[in-house]
């Protein structure tokens, strides 16, 4: 069986596997490279294995170093505002030869693959990430072909392909393992042939070469790029002016690369906290700051913002535009729905509601609502005691004579009442009998 790809993502599978399997068996593994997951697979896998190495001659035994022998490794320090010239310049100077330019994420490719196509004039560029499916057989059979050329890509072609004549093996930002930093460089001086790789570093990134060494037997030699690098980052900006799926490629490319940074297996020395994000942004072109949860609250007054309205960029692609203007008139409209506003009247105290004439007239109404309310209370209950009796007349509980006996009694009974309590009013001593 072999291991084209990343050795430790296939251990457990392989294990799975290899349970199924007759113990009686022959069995081959091959592998590009000799890693300790590989040594553990070994083990579990063969019972007695006789192995065969591929070396070059004049190579020691004894020798720990990981990458081929005739590969020639450097290293490079520039501020990040001028990472992009120095790799411009050094393709424009190396355009007749074959090299691969490795970013780490999909975003950087796409925006900084199509600066490149125009910057760098009478070259072949091609552009190659995960994202694309179908493509991807395509481009990589197109640019094995050439003599020369640039293809820029991620770590999808750092490992199990083969491009031949590879010249320069650029990693434009050091990928988030130091494992594949090693397989990056395979890619040229293979079989044999003499091959060289450079990576860019910040400043604040050096310390990446002593790990390097240390951790992937792998030195570095540094080398000083000319000081007189032309500026091509106002290109770059006339480019998202013109085009605005170029302004959105660089929005893009600069988020992902602050989000893969904060990623970084090594930690210690790829901080993200220690970015300068306002030269990093000048770095990457960019018209404005995108908005991204690293610089909520950062002003960045480092970074000047273009004075165009960024949203009247149009796109090239007219269908594209066409699509773009009609969704902004179907958002303003969503902002234009007006509601029927309330009219709310403010309330007016009491007194200034009414007149001082008005509040006399309820006050005397009152009044005598309550100096009457026991006669309004007997007529009220002589209605109910009439209703109660025509009832019972209707039900056939008693006859009319009751009925007109009852009701009569109903009327001289309340009178009878009234004059013995004037009696008793006016009688002397005020006594009741």
């Amino acid at each position: 069986y072999f291991l084209p790809l990343k050795d430790s993502f296939f251990v457990s599978s392989l294990n799975n596997i290899l349970g199924f399997l007759p113990k009686q068996r022959r069995t081959g593994l091959f592998s590009a490279t000799q890693t300790q997951e590989l040594e553990k697979l070994v083990r579990a896998g063969l019972r007695n294995p006789v192995r065969i190495t591929v070396k070059e001659k004049g190579v020691a035994a004894t020798s720990m170093q990981k990458t081929p022998s005739r590969l020639s490794n450097y290293y490079t320090i520039c501020r990040s505002e001028n990472k992009f010239n120095h790799l411009v310049t050094f393709l424009r100077q190396h355009k007749h030869e074959k090299n691969l330019v490795f970013f780490s994420t999909c975003a950087c490719v796409e925006y900084y693959g199509r600066a490149l196509e125009v910057l760098v004039k009478k070259a072949d560029v091609h552009c190659i990430h995960g994202k694309m499916k179908n493509k991807r057989n395509k481009i990589f059979a197109d640019f094995r072909a050439l003599k020369s050329g640039i293809l820029v890509c991620t770590d999808v072609m750092a490992r199990g392909i083969d491009i031949p004549d590879v010249n320069w093996v650029l990693q434009y930002d050091p990928p988030s393992n130091a494992s594949a930093f090693v397989h990056r460089c395979g890619r040229t001086a293979r079989i044999g042939n003499q091959g060289n790789a450079l990576v860019f570093l910040l400043p604040m990134e050096e310390a990446y070469v002593n790990f390097l060494s240390i951790n992937q037997k792998c030195p570095l030699q540094k080398m000083v790029l000319s000081g007189d690098v032309p500026d091509v980052l106002p290109k770059v900006k006339t480019l998202a002016l013109a085009d605005r799926a170029m302004f959105d490629r660089g929005m893009r490319a600069f988020v992902s690369y602050v989000q893969a940074y904060a990623k970084h297996e090594c930690s210690l020395i790829f901080r993200s906290k220690d970015l300068d994000l306002a030269t990093l942004a000048r770095g990457f072109a960019l018209l404005r700051l995108p908005k991204m949860p690293e610089l909520r609250g950062d002003t960045l007054p480092d970074f000047k913002e273009t004075t165009v309205d960024t949203d009247k960029i149009r796109y090239k692609d007219k269908q594209r535009e066409k699509l773009r203007q009609k969704l902004l008139l179907e958002l303003k409209d969503q902002v234009k729905i007006s509601y029927p506003k309330k009219n709310f009247i403010k309330n007016k105290s009491w007194s200034k509601q009414r007149s001082k004439k008005e509040r006399r007239e309820k006050r005397s109404a009152k009044r005598r609502r309550d100096e009457g309310s026991d006669v309004e209370d007997e007529e009220m209950q002589e209605l109910l005691n009439d209703t109660r009796i025509l009832k019972k007349l209707k039900k056939g509980k008693i006859t009319e004579e009751d009925f007109e006996n009852q009701i009569s009694a109903q009327i001289s009974g309340p009178k009878s009442k009234h004059k013995a309590g004037a009696a008793t009013h006016e009688g002397s001593g005020g006594e009741e009998v």
